[in-house]
């Protein structure tokens, strides 16, 4: 006789996934002395089966079946072993007989139009369903029940039918939006997808961040995005009061990068909907952290003019001189004279409004110029330490002062001050992303010392970090060490690599310069041989960077080129033909080749995270951007 705790195992095992209306009270009012009959005679059954003797197995279930009490306990592997053995008249009888003595439980009734199906009888099954949705049309509990068993029997369309006839029944466009977008993507109607999921947000606009979520997850072909476009476009002409399809309009086309289209939109959806500007504000930061300048530079003069008397008013002012920064960084070799102006349009920001928060931020990047690209150290260190004592910076600011202190540290060779300040942001913003910024930094300053064991301590507890970008850094940072310390236990060429590294974040660029033709050669600064065999393309591709950054493009070309070459299957070849085609475009201004190398990396390297960036900049250049559609409101 089995056991109390045998007893539940087989009652648990054979109703899993099966809907069975039990009394609470069945187990007790039903002694065990009358299941202890048949409980052996189950446990026997499902021993057969699990031998592969499934006649056997199905002479005890038929036995068995002649009792009401034990349907629960035989059900499924009964119903099962019918259908592998063929059984289906007798399969049909079981459910039917089942089914008369207990009509309220659905389950039979599907099961039954299951092996119909399996029997090949598809007209049966379609009418036998067919009658099933239309019994049950009203319960919308039944028909999400029926729609999880046709899903989980790959009956999709059925699914898809039980829940738009409710849906239609009952007269409530929102019912099963959820559930009916789900079964769309399976069977492969996209756009019916697209729209049950705008029937959602539109029921509730609280959800359009959950839906944009979504959208950004399934929709990742440029033609989905453009057939998402169109479709917005549509439902803004039809539906112009309704504010969520403005707002995903606006979305879809960030999406795309298409920031002219965006700006037109936003400034449309800002003045109907009373915004003043924040919409149009939202495209001008995107644009700017996706280097669209163009465009990003166009926004914010336009919410200079148009909003005066708005908080997005010194905001733009603020990002117009931050936009220029970025384009003037980005054209190398960077020209001293453009960072003196930039200087000059903090300088004066700051003095017009001493007061504002924004004065602050804009210290902190004046500062950043003076270190970095007018070598005034000095000046960086007494600005971002007055920052620091001013009572009125957040605690989030004088973190981000304190970092960028410690870097300018590093800059002047005193890396015990660069550590200090970064372990003082560590410990006071143990768990915000800034202090995960300082743990990186601490990482990199060991990395560089050629500590490689610290430093993968630290990089280890970042991989889990919850910013992606300071994630990934420390990723790949790990990934670099592991790699080249795998080669070469000693690490002699990785920390040379580190050295160099180190020696061009101080802008000691000829001393850099030297030592990577030195570590080409395979030889370390103490006269050892090193094996670059895991790092020749880091070196390679360090290398070409910098030449960009000191204006010798063609020689930068050529090292990218020598990657391609050489390492075509490595990680770095999508950045190296992306930077190719960039320089052309950015630098050399020579429109037609980078056209050329934007359309064959996409073709070759489709899944790439510049694919985007590169199909917006092919575009832009073959003039798909001239003519915008008007404002839509």
């Amino acid at each position: 006789m089995l056991n109390i705790n045998n007893y539940i195992y087989i009652y648990i095992n054979n109703i899993k996934g099966h809907v069975f209306r039990i009394s609470a009270c069945f187990l007790f009012l039903v002694s065990f002395d009358v299941f202890s009959q048949d409980l052996s005679e189950i446990q026997l059954a499902n021993e057969y089966l699990l031998k592969g003797d499934k006649k056997k197995a199905l002479e005890l279930f038929v036995d068995l079946s002649k009792s009401d009490v034990n349907t629960p306990f035989i059900y499924n592997n009964y119903i099962n072993t019918m259908l592998d053995l063929g059984a289906f008249d007798d399969a049909q009888s079981y459910l039917k007989k089942i089914s008369k003595k207990d009509p309220a439980n659905i389950q039979y009734n599907l099961d039954l139009g299951f092996v119909l199906i399996r029997a090949g009888e598809m007209g049966k099954a379609e009418n036998h369903f067919n009658k099933l949705i239309q019994d049950n049309r009203e319960n919308v509990q039944r028909i999400k029940l029926m729609s999880d068993f046709f899903m989980s029997r790959s009956l999709i369309d059925y699914g898809i039918k039980a829940m738009v006839e409710s849906r239609r029944h009952l007269g409530n466009e929102f019912l099963y939006c959820l559930d009916l977008a789900m079964l769309y993507r399976i069977q492969g109607s996209q756009d019916k997808m697209v729209q049950e999921y705008l029937t959602y947000v539109t029921q509730n606009a609280a959800n359009i961040q959950y839906v944009k979520n979504i959208m950004q997850a399934l929709l990742t072909k440029p033609e989905e995005l453009q057939s998402l476009e169109k479709l917005l476009y549509d439902k803004v002409q039809e539906f112009p009061n309704i504010e969520v399809y403005a707002d995903l309009l606006i979305w879809v086309t960030m999406q795309q990068k298409d920031f002219n289209a965006s700006f037109i939109q936003a400034r449309a959806y800002d003045k109907r909907y009373k915004q003043d500007g924040e919409k149009t504000m939202e495209v001008a930061r995107v644009a700017l952290d996706n280097e669209d300048y163009d465009n990003a530079l166009k926004i914010y003069r336009y919410i200079i003019r148009t909003y005066p008397n708005s908080p997005n008013f010194l905001l733009s002012k603020l990002g117009l001189i931050r936009t220029r920064e970025a384009r003037i960084k980005k054209t190398f070799p960077v020209n001293a004279d453009s960072v003196k102006v930039l200087v000059g349009d903090y300088k004066s920001f700051i003095s017009l409004y001493p007061d504002n928060q924004n004065s602050l931020d804009a210290a902190r990047s004046e500062a950043s110029l003076y270190a970095n690209y007018l070598d005034e150290k000095d000046s960086a260190i007494a600005i971002l330490q007055s920052l620091i004592l001013n009572p009125r910076a957040s605690l989030y600011l004088k973190s981000k002062a304190k970092l960028d202190l410690g870097d300018i540290y590093l800059l002047k060779g005193e890396p015990w001050e660069s550590t200090l300040l970064y372990s003082q942001v560590e410990k006071t913003q143990k768990e915000n992303p800034v202090g995960y910024e300082a743990k990186l930094k601490n990482a990199k300053l060991s990395y560089y010392k050629g500590d490689f064991q610290l430093a993968q301590e630290h990089l280890d507890i970042l991989k889990e970090a919850t910013t992606r970008e300071i994630s990934n850094d420390a990723i790949d940072l790990s990934l670099r060490i592991k790699e080249n310390i795998a080669f070469d236990s000693a690490g002699l060429a990785l920390k040379e690599f580190a050295r160099i590294e180190l020696l061009l974040y101080q802008n000691k660029v000829d001393a850099a310069m030297q030592s990577i033709d030195r570590l080409k050669t395979g030889v370390a600064p103490n006269g050892e041989a090193v094996s670059l065999s895991a790092m020749l393309d880091d070196i390679l591709w360090l290398e070409a960077n910098l030449k960009m950054k000191r204006g010798e493009f063609e020689k930068s070309i050529e090292l990218l080129q020598q990657i391609l070459n050489q390492f075509s299957e490595d990680i770095l070849a999508d950045d190296a033909y992306f930077l190719q085609a960039e320089i052309y475009d950015r630098q050399i201004k020579d429109s037609e080749k980078a056209k050329e190398m934007y359309r064959e990396f996409l073709n070759r390297y489709p899944g790439s995270v510049y694919a985007a960036e590169a199909r917006k900049r092919y575009r832009t250049l073959r003039g798909d951007f001239i003519n915008e559609p008007p404002p839509q409101f």
